[in-house]
C-alpha cells in the first residue's frame, strides 16, 4: 500500500526497521509497498497499529492519498460490519474476522447465541447486500490447485451469509461455488455441487486434486451457519 511507504517516511522509520517491528523481513516490506501487494489480515493489523491507526483509517488514507477521492457519505453499520463509502459505488467494509485459532470460540459462540469477536477485517466491495459479510481464514489446502479459483491455506476470504436451508431447493445457481461452511466441530472452506434430497447432504468438492483430499457429503443437520464466498486475500 502507497500509504504505508508515506507513514514511514514521514515518521522517519526504515523499512527495515517497520520490518522488525511487525515481525517480518526487509523484503517483505519493499513487497508490501507495492501497488498491488496483498498483504495478510494479521500483518496489516500490527501496521496499523503501530502507526496508531485502524485498518479502516489505513485504507482510508491510501484512497484519499492517491488521489482518489472517497464520498462525503458517513459510514454505517449493518449486520455487525462497517461500510464506507467510496466512490464510483464501491465500498470499504470492516467486518468481523475469524481467525484459525479462533474457529472453534466462533462455534462456541454460535451455539451459545453469544455471538463475540475481537477482530476485523477489511475488503472493498462492488456492491451492498442484506446479508451478513464474516471474513474467514482458511486452514488447509483442499482448495488449492494453483487456478485462478484457488483459495490456499491461510488465505482470507470475505463470505456472505445465506441461509443453509436455501440449499435444498437444488438451485443451479448454489453449486460449483466456493462457501465457508461453519460446522459443529469445524470450519471448511469448500465448493458445492449439489445436494442430497434422499441423505440431506451437501456434495463437497475439493479443487485439489491430491490423493489426501477426498470429496465427501456433508449432513446438512451438521452445519451451522453457510456463507457465499464473494472475494478472497492470498
Amino acid at each position: 500500500m502507497y500509504i504505508i511507504k508515506q507513514l514511514r517516511r514521514k515518521n522517519n522509520i526504515s523499512q527495515s526497521q517497520l520490518g522488525k517491528e511487525i515481525g517480518v523481513s526487509l523484503r517483505t516490506i519493499q513487497l508490501y509497498e507495492r501497488k498491488d501487494a496483498n498483504i495478510p489480515i494479521k500483518n496489516l493489523t500490527k501496521i496499523a497499529e503501530y502507526f496508531g491507526l485502524t485498518i479502516a483509517e489505513l485504507y482510508m488514507h491510501e484512497v484519499n492519498d492517491m488521489g482518489e477521492a472517497y464520498t462525503k457519505r458517513q459510514p454505517f453499520t449493518k449486520h455487525g460490519s462497517v461500510f464506507y463509502p467510496l466512490e464510483h459505488g464501491k465500498y470499504l467494509v470492516m467486518a468481523p474476522l475469524v481467525l484459525v485459532e479462533w474457529h472453534k470460540k466462533y462455534i462456541q459462540s454460535l451455539q451459545k447465541h453469544n455471538l463475540s469477536n475481537p477482530f476485523q477485517g477489511g475488503f472493498i466491495i462492488d456492491f451492498l447486500a442484506d446479508e451478513p459479510h464474516r471474513i474467514f481464514e482458511v486452514s488447509g489446502d483442499s482448495m488449492n490447485d494453483s487456478s485462478l479459483e484457488a483459495i490456499p491455506n491461510k488465505a482470507y476470504v470475505l463470505g456472505l451469509e445465506i441461509k443453509k436451508e436455501s440449499l435444498t431447493r437444488n438451485n443451479e445457481t448454489f453449486w460449483n461455488q466456493s462457501y465457508i461452511l461453519v460446522c459443529e466441530n469445524r470450519i471448511i472452506c469448500k465448493q458445492l455441487t449439489g445436494y442430497n434430497r434422499k441423505n440431506k447432504t451437501v456434495l463437497c468438492h475439493n479443487l485439489n486434486t491430491s490423493p489426501e483430499f477426498q470429496d465427501f457429503e456433508l449432513p446438512l443437520d451438521d452445519v451451522l451457519q453457510v456463507f457465499k464466498i464473494v472475494k478472497k486475500q492470498l
